[in-house]
């Protein structure tokens, strides 16, 4: 592992796991998120008669904040400037206040054009396997010999 824990493209094997990571957005989080985000409030992100009218079971995280989360969880695992690629489906609304993981496979390791790169399947479920967001990363890692 380089300096700060983090894998080099050597350590890694095809299925290796990274993750889960767990986490909860919060009403609060998700607020804060569309304030900055510059989403005008309430909405269907933050106000529950507004999503009920949207046809949605209640406030939903922002599909921009899945793909945040999932990002970050990714660059926690293997350095800020390492995601190259990110590419999600979202299957159903990612509901406030509840346990989300972030979880990812390796399937495929590779060296092109000088960079070390391992493609994943990335996952954002919910405890009792909801599965809310899919799809695939690509991430750069260091190499061993430098």
């Amino acid at each position: 592992m380089t300096p700060g824990n983090r894998p080099y493209f050597e350590d890694i094997e095809l299925g290796s796991e990274i993750g889960p990571r767990e986490l909860v957005a919060t009403d609060e989080n998700v607020a804060t998120f569309c304030r900055l985000w510059g989403n005008p409030m309430p909405n269907r992100f933050t106000d529950p008669a507004i999503a009920e009218k949207s046809g949605l079971p209640g406030p939903i995280v922002p599909g921009v904040m899945s793909m945040a989360i999932m990002s970050q969880a990714l660059t926690d695992w293997a350095g800020p400037e390492s995601l190259k690629d990110l590419d999600l489906v979202f299957r159903q609304p990612v509901p406030h206040n509840q346990p989300l993981l972030i979880s990812a496979t390796v399937t495929d390791t590779r060296q092109d054009d000088g960079e070390n790169l391992v493609e994943c399947d990335v996952l954002m479920t919910g405890t009792a396997g909801e599965r809310y967001v899919g799809g695939t990363a690509l991430i750069a890692l260091p190499s061993k010999g430098g």
